[in-house]
């Protein structure tokens, strides 16, 4: 694929230190770089019409960059290339498919794609872009909303997945929902469909819970409208309650470790609204605690190595028994889940990330509300 035909480069030459983030990637100022071996490519995003907005700033993404290329270079080595502004399409479903095939050519070499900027809705390309990769994926979406069909001046693009053919979405979990913007039945739904849901409250309650979960996505979607407004003024629709910017930064950090995440978008941020670029710079901080993560990553990946410990726990009744591991390196958990499609209980099992808390409740003799979701999948 010759990228240069979707792309328009960047003119943002914001800080060349030495120990600038800026100076440590690879920049499409004015000739495409190499792109193979890499491992995360940026994608700046400038299409609105999913929002019925007309008139965006065709460089609207670059506010973003601007602050990212500010912040100073982070832990190992930077393989990333910024790749530009992505060209919108003359519409906005070419937009999408522009976005599906770009993706899905990146994350076929190894490289994750992070995009940053434009509305929410542009995460239907993100996730067209998995169609053709011949399995089942897991889509996590950060967002105080869930954008369903019946909300009103909302882009029903979550609707859209939900019903998209062919069907290749196994899993959905939707972090940081707040109740009051939340029509009870749509929350009826997700536990009819066996989707996972966890409200704001939960999330600031004990965040490093969030971790297992979000460890088993394939997909970040973010709407920065889920961050308080004090700290996004330039997010769509943010509102007085929300995650922090520090809680942001600590959910990204998270992605960043997860392996077996392929791509992450980052949306709705406005431009117009953005007083002294306070909501850019937040953008790019949380951008480079995704990056610190992914170079924090373990390798967690042969349970059969001398590197997990083993733990049977005795239930007594179906299941008669739950298999956890925990690696030596990273102290993460899973447990072991077998498809219910199974004879014997550990056929065709699947790992499910976890935290020891899950650990402690299958030692009461009960069996993790996660555990029961994922098989009732299976």
């Amino acid at each position: 694929m010759d990228l240069k035909l979707f792309f328009d480069p960047t003119e943002v030459d914001a800080d060349k230190s030495s120990s600038s983030f800026q100076s440590s990637i690879y920049v499409n100022h004015h000739k495409m770089p190499d792109h193979d071996g890499l491992s995360i490519a940026l994608i700046g995003l400038n299409e609105y019409r999913g929002n019925k907005d007309e008139n965006s700033d065709p460089k609207s993404a670059d506010r973003i960059r601007e602050q990212l290329y500010k912040l100073k270079k982070g832990f190992g080595d930077y393989d990333i290339i910024d790749l530009g502004n992505l060209r919108n399409g003359p519409t906005l479903e070419d937009t999408y498919l522009r976005l599906k095939e770009v993706c899905a050519y990146l994350m076929n070499k190894g490289i994750i794609p992070i995009l940053f900027g434009g509305t929410h809705d542009l995460d239907l390309g993100q996730y067209y872009a998995y169609e053709d990769s011949e399995k089942l994926i897991s889509v996590l979406n950060i967002d105080s909303k869930l954008d369903l069909e019946g909300d009103k001046e909302i882009n029903s693009h979550l609707d859209k997945i939900f019903k998209h053919s062919p069907n290749y979405l196994f899993n959905y979990y939707h972090l940081a929902y707040q109740s009051y913007l939340i029509n009870p039945q749509q929350l009826e739904l997700f536990d009819r469909l066996s989707f996972e849901a966890l409200r704001l409250g939960a999330i600031k309650e004990n965040i490093r819970e969030m971790e297992p979960v979000i460890r088993d996505a394939d997909m970040l979607t973010f709407d920065i409208s889920a961050i308080q407004n004090l700290y996004v003024p330039g997010a769509i629709d943010a509102k007085v309650y929300g995650l922090t910017g520090e809680e942001a930064c600590q959910l990204m950090w998270y992605s960043g470790q997860n392996e077996k995440l392929s791509s992450v978008g980052l949306y709705n941020y406005d431009f117009r609204q953005d007083i002294d670029n306070k909501t850019a710079f937040v953008l790019s901080t949380m951008i480079w605690y995704f990056i610190e993560g992914f170079h924090h990553r373990r390798g967690d990946k042969n349970f059969m190595s001398n590197d997990y410990l083993r733990y049977e726990v005795h239930i007594g009744g179906n299941p008669d028994t739950i298999r956890f591991y925990k690696s030596k390196l990273s102290e993460r958990w899973w447990m072991e889940v077998p498809s219910s499609e199974s004879q014997g209980l550990f056929d065709r099992s699947r790992m499910l990330a976890c935290s020891y808390t899950d650990y402690k409740i299958a030692l009461k003799g009960e069996v993790p509300d996660r555990w029961i979701s994922f098989y009732n999948k299976t």
